[in-house]
């Protein structure tokens, strides 16, 4: 497993700035991309064993930042589409 921080600007390369306009132009979108930094950056202490947790805390943690990651791209898919 690598334990490498997954920022949104490395999950959604070339769309930091679609995530930065529509975060000011969408309160729920800012609500999730926030969200999901907050569950990421608890996530990689997790993994680095800064805070260890679990299993079954770190796999849920990982499965509530897919589901984050996965209403991100749904709306930046909207907003191309």
């Amino acid at each position: 497993m690598s334990h490498v921080p997954h920022d949104l600007a490395a999950e959604f390369p070339g769309q930091a700035g679609r995530i930065q306009a529509l975060k000011h132009a969408d309160d729920r979108f800012a609500d999730l991309v926030e969200r999901y930094h907050v569950v990421n950056r608890a996530l990689h202490r997790m993994e680095e064993r800064i805070e260890p947790v679990s299993e079954e805390t770190e796999r849920a943690s990982r499965l509530e930042r897919l589901h984050l990651k996965d209403e991100i791209a749904r709306a930046l898919a909207a907003v191309t589409a």
